[in-house]
């Protein structure tokens, strides 16, 4: 039997970043070079001719986003629609899947127009100046040099797509659990099912789940994450700490920081934060003495309404019996999602892609790569279905080159001088607020509190999410030692 090139690889790493589509952050990658890589592979690029109609019928084209741009690394200027009905207007131009569901992706204009009225109606944050026109900005490569350096100097995948046509929390959940369990938005915050994590323990292989500068919010999404050991769970600094150190766990899972002054890319937070967020990765990967043997992922949970030519395949595998809300039967994938393959057994140039007609990558090729690399059972019939990633890995000599070498990570303008209100807490804080709440933490009169308390700013949550983790995890080792000693 022949040895996998996983084999080779003792640490996968992922990162998982916020809302933006392949077109808007990679689109224009090898436009110049006629969408061909160096190494002649073809590149499923813009050409600069694509359009998408406003609400007159008129065609608005695709455009390059200069980092002389006003508000640049603010752009689409506000969050577009990124829910189930929201994605299909955008994909169908009508808020119901056809039958059968053939994407047009030319309703992205008139979603975002949409999108804009309303949250005009409650105050949302938008930037000054932002227009419908704007969701057809795409950035490139002058602009992102990290993750398009890292994408030209090892691997893009220019076909990889959203496990579901929604939001942040099912995508996640496809992620870490090859499942959402039926749910198709972020109302539901919390999973029952099975993780890869607790796969891996039960296959003793180590795993890690860091935050940024607040405990993981991940932790919190599933029920077995929950009940893990907190030594587990750490943040940005810790996981530079393991990989200088050399004591990285086997497979790690990283987040960013998710308040609007935060790293996360999400619309329309500062995209050069995440930049730098990717940069700090990779080099504290590559400064590592365990370097040779990483597998690093970048990627992104959903494309968060940011427009993409490419419809998305038919044909995905349900991943089990859930009954899907709003009549979704998981028979589809979502919007490609930017997602970028980095190691030094990955030839540059490369654009890497599964052979057409077979299952196309999406977030559970992350759980098959590891199920693969370590010997786990499948999770769900998707990620079972799923196809992994090692044939990207060609070499059998590690490079020793830096693609980055010589790049500049992008500085934006601040945000208060791009008139963007960062104090605002972020949905996710928000969520992450509420689950915490609803761990068992003695109060100062003996009881459990499970209301949160009234706040109003990002900081305000964050203070909170740091606080209550902390109390949470005081309070279950001291229950321990209260039974052990009995």
């Amino acid at each position: 039997m022949a040895t996998s090139p996983l084999s080779s690889i003792n640490n996968i790493v992922v990162l998982m970043l916020e809302n933006r589509s392949f077109d808007h952050m990679l689109g224009f990658l090898y436009t110049a070079q006629g969408n061909v890589s160096p190494t002649g592979a073809p590149f499923d690029g813009l050409t600069g001719k694509e359009s998408n109609p406003d609400s007159s019928g008129n065609a608005v084209p695709v455009a390059q986003i200069q980092a002389s741009d006003a508000n640049a690394y603010y752009m689409p200027g506000s969050d577009p629609g990124e829910g189930y009905s929201a994605t299909n207007s955008q994909l169908f131009g009508t808020t119901t899947a056809p039958s059968p569901a053939n994407a047009t992706n030319q309703g992205f204009v008139t979603d975002y127009s949409y999108t804009l009225g309303w949250e005009a109606q409650e105050n949302w944050s938008i930037l000054p100046g932002t227009t419908a026109n704007d969701i057809m900005n795409m950035f490139t490569p002058a602009t992102l040099p990290v993750l398009s350096g890292l994408a030209t100097g090892f691997a893009v995948c220019d076909q990889w797509f959203g496990s579901v046509p929604t939001e942040t929390l099912p995508n996640r959940a496809f992620v870490n659990a090859g499942t959402s369990q039926g749910h198709m938005d972020d109302k539901t915050e919390k999973y029952t099912c099975p993780t890869i994590y607790s796969a891996l323990s039960n296959a003793n292989v180590s795993w890690s789940i860091y935050g940024y500068s607040e405990p993981p919010l991940t932790r919190q999404d599933f029920t077995d994450t929950v009940d893990a050991d907190d030594s587990h769970f750490g943040l940005f600094t810790d996981f530079q700490a393991a990989a200088a150190n050399g004591t990285l766990a086997s497979y790690v899972f990283l987040e960013p920081s998710w308040g609007a002054a935060g790293n996360s890319q999400h619309p329309n937070y500062n995209v050069a934060l995440g930049e730098q967020l990717i940069h700090d990765v990779y080099y504290a990967l590559r400064n590592g003495p365990n370097w040779k043997q990483t597998l690093l992922i970048v990627t992104y949970d959903e494309h968060g309404g940011c427009y993409d030519h490419v419809p998305p395949p038919l044909g995905a595998t349900p991943p089990d019996d859930s009954v899907g809300e709003y009549g979704f039967d998981f028979t589809r994938f979502g919007p490609r999602v930017p997602t970028v393959l980095v190691s030094p057994l990955i030839a540059a140039g490369t654009v890497f892609r599964v052979a057409a007609g077979t299952t196309p990558l999406d977030h559970t090729s992350i759980l098959k790569t590891v199920e693969n690399r370590w010997g786990v059972a499948n999770l769900t019939a998707r990620d079972a279905a799923a196809q992994d990633v090692s044939a990207v890995l060609t070499l059998a000599t590690p490079r020793t080159d830096d693609p980055l070498a010589g790049v500049t990570v992008p500085v934006a303008a601040a945000a208060a001088d791009v008139k963007l209100d960062t104090t605002i807490p972020s949905h996710l804080q928000q969520v992450h607020a509420d689950l915490l709440s609803q761990l068992p933490v003695p109060d100062e009169r003996g009881g459990v509190h499970s209301t949160l308390p009234e706040m109003k700013t990002s900081q305000e949550y964050s203070e909170y999410i740091r606080r209550r983790t902390a109390a949470w995890i005081a309070a279950k080792q001291s229950h321990a030692g209260a039974t052990k000693v009995r």
